[in-house]
């Protein structure tokens, strides 16, 4: 794929299951460094209504009919698709003005994304269509009513709405969750780098790995597709407050309740610990993170720290310090050796940045930085969008506004002072919602009071200091792990967060029923639904033979005086329950000595194992362990082994089961109950 400046290539679109040039004139989009021409965007004459058609009715149902472990598996083909491309990506990523630093994050980090939603779909997930959420609850006096929440994708489709400074981070991290859901998506990229977008579009399709209807994309203007939305269909949007407000109160998604997340300006804040003075390691940390937010990106990160907030005595300090690193960061065409900071998306955007440094101006004095001027290293002023950083100095942010009201989405970033803890926590508060803070620490106390205080007002909050400082992802960085979002001003949105980005696609559902039928629908053995015995061990049988539902119950065996203490011997566990009947008796939860919780555990196993090599490949935990009802010398124990649960794993010659295990007393009183987990071969014999 070339681009000239003389014959910049016309962008598509991909739109039912082709691609597609619009039908207007089209905008020029150019070079962040240079001003030359590198493509023409223009979406005139989609019929975006039959994008939504396209990919309910194809995508969606494609998506459907696959289990987590396979969409899981889907991700990590993709991905290894989209890393082999990778220095593609990076060649046109430096028209964006992105340096290597800033395209790694970009492209490899939205890779990473899909590795990450891979495992976790792996992982996490059951082989399964249907999830289930949390345990059954019981809803009559003899159990014979009950419910279970589900989880199931909707029937809709994903409109993604991103931004311009992350054009392949920000379509993939969307991407991942919508797609191990199950639901089709149309991504819709910021113009001004969608050529980036569009290309990697072009090497997702180009695999063969998507079922036709799961990606569309449109290179332009959205158009009228918001007019067709439903009640099953999510919007997802990054970018202005101004225009994220405009979506969200389209009349078609208000009138459906079309789901809407929304992630927006962030005047994000790192805060300073009193114990963080010059000369300590979270002091030098602060500094160099604070550095780092404003430079990488070229300061065009929704993430980048704006508000400095400093103790108010080593605020000079701070300004010095920062402004000895500023004057070492090389700006310039990203594509030139030893440019550490590139310029920004365009000169519309640096315009844009000089104008809220105007604005900010009013406020806050100049501590570092010529807002007006550009390094004569950096490249031609009239066509590059070159921008140096900016340290401003706000004296008194208490009785601000403006300082916490603007955002200049560049290199910049204000330092304020404080006198206490609640004046730091005030002062972060005062964006009104942000996407993330960081706290620089090496207070306990300190740490836990700021974090309880800046809390409700933020999506995320890092904690720095010496011991993360090698290992830390920093204060920008989202990962898949954790949420991305925050309340307020910042959109009100959650973003990945692990498998609660997938949730955000799924309907949950009470159902309500018999213990047979719930049993039925969520493929989970309920307690109270039919079971099955046999002749048969359960454990002999592979997953090809076991069901839901079959079930052992075992002989019996009666515990003694002579089996408590000879366990407490052999394992060392001597606590005066076991041991002394004096002690025990005095216990409010006993009547004499009492048999371990572990060594009922032990016997029960002892009760239903089947020992033979057989199906039952390992035992590799157990889960939900309870202690209900005190097991005293004399008592006589049985246990009642039900397959609860069948987990196939995709691709492999075994699979996990759960099994429901209850063990009782001779007055059929519960004494322990919990959930074992095996590893069982698909067939037995295996295969060599």
């Amino acid at each position: 794929m070339t681009l000239t400046s003389d014959a910049p290539r016309r962008l598509e679109s991909y739109a039912c299951g082709a691609w597609v040039a619009g039908t207007g004139k089209g905008q020029v989009l150019t070079d962040a460094s240079t001003g030359d021409a590198v493509a023409v965007i223009d979406a005139a004459g989609l019929d975006t209504a039959a994008m939504l058609e396209h990919a309910r009715s194809r995508g969606g149902r494609a998506l459907r009919a696959m289990t987590y472990h396979q969409r899981a598996g889907l991700l990590k083909e993709l991905a290894k698709v989209l890393m082999d491309a990778k220095e593609e990506f990076y060649a046109l990523s430096s028209a964006t003005g992105a340096t290597r630093t800033d395209g790694w994050i970009d492209i490899e980090g939205g890779i990473g994304t899909l590795f990450a939603y891979s495992s976790m779909g792996r992982r996490q997930l059951p082989n399964t269509r249907l999830l289930i959420d949390g345990e059954p609850e019981v809803l009559s006096k003899d159990g014979s009513f009950a419910g279970q929440h589900i989880l199931s994708p909707l029937k809709g489709v994903a409109i993604h709405i991103n931004a311009y400074n992350f054009p392949c981070w920000g379509m993939l991290e969307k991407l991942a969750p919508t797609w191990l859901a199950g639901m089709p998506a149309i991504v819709k990229p910021a113009s001004q780098t969608a050529y980036l977008t569009e290309l990697m579009v072009r090497r997702i399709i180009d695999s063969g790995l998507l079922p036709d209807g799961a990606l569309q994309l449109v290179s332009g203007s959205i158009g009228s597709m918001l007019d067709h939305v439903t009640a099953q269909d999510v919007v997802t949007f990054t970018g202005s407050a101004s225009t994220g407000r405009m979506l969200r109160s389209h009349p078609e998604i208000i009138a459906n309740s079309v789901r809407f997340t929304m992630e927006a300006d962030s005047l994000n804040a790192s805060v300073l610990g009193p114990d963080a003075v010059p000369g300590t390691e979270e002091f030098d940390l602060f500094v160099r993170e604070v550095v780092r937010e404003m430079t990488v990106k070229s300061g065009q990160k929704c993430t980048a720290i704006r508000r400095v907030i400093v103790p108010e005595a080593v605020s000079e300090a701070v300004i010095k310090a920062i402004g000895e690193k500023l004057a070492k960061t090389t700006i310039g065409d990203p594509r030139a050796e030893g440019v550490r900071m590139g310029p920004l998306a365009s000169l519309a955007q640096r315009d844009e940045v000089r104008a809220r440094i105007r604005e900010l101006r009013a406020e806050a004095e100049l501590a570092f930085g010529t807002p007006e001027a550009v390094d004569p290293l950096a490249g031609d002023p009239d066509k590059g969008a070159f921008q140096a950083p900016v340290l401003l100095h706000c004296a008194d942010p208490l009785n601000a506004s403006i300082v916490h009201g603007v955002e200049a989405f560049g290199p910049v970033a204000t330092v304020m002072p404080y006198r206490s803890t609640d004046e730091a926590i005030e002062l972060a508060a005062r964006g009104e919602g942000s996407l993330v803070a960081s706290v620089f620490t090496n207070d306990g106390a300190f740490a836990r009071e700021a974090v309880l205080g800046l809390a409700p007002w933020h999506g995320r909050v890092l904690i720095g200091n010496r011991t993360t400082a090698k290992s830390s992802t920093g204060h920008g960085s989202p990962l898949p792990q954790m949420i991305h979002g925050g309340p307020g001003r910042a959109g009100g949105g959650e973003e990945m967060g692990g498998l609660r980005g997938v949730h955000h696609f799924l309907q949950r559902t009470a159902v309500q029923g018999s213990a047979d039928m719930l049993t039925a629908v969520a493929g989970k053995w309920v307690r109270g639904s039919a079971t099955r015995g046999g002749n048969t061990h359960p454990f002999r049988k592979s997953l090809a033979e076991l069901e839901i539902g079959d079930t052992l119950v075992t002989g019996t065996r009666t515990v003694t005086l002579e089996d408590i203490e000879h366990f407490a011997e052999f394992t060392g566990d001597t606590f005066y329950a076991h041991m002394d009947e004096a002690a025990a008796r005095a216990n409010p939860f006993f009547e004499g000595r009492v048999a371990h919780g572990y060594y009922i555990v032990s016997i029960a196993a002892g009760l239903f194992v089947q020992p033979d090599p057989g199906p039952v490949l390992a035992n590799y935990g157990v889960d939900a362990l309870r202690f209900l009802t005190p097991v005293y010398p004399g008592d006589t124990l049985q246990v009642s082994l039900t397959c609860k649960e069948i987990n196939p794993r995709e691709g492999a010659d075994y699979g996990e089961v759960r099994w429901d295990t209850t063990v009782t007393n001779q007055r059929s009183e519960v004494v322990a109950q919990y959930d074992v987990l095996t590893m069982v071969a698909r067939s037995w014999p295996m295969a060599a």
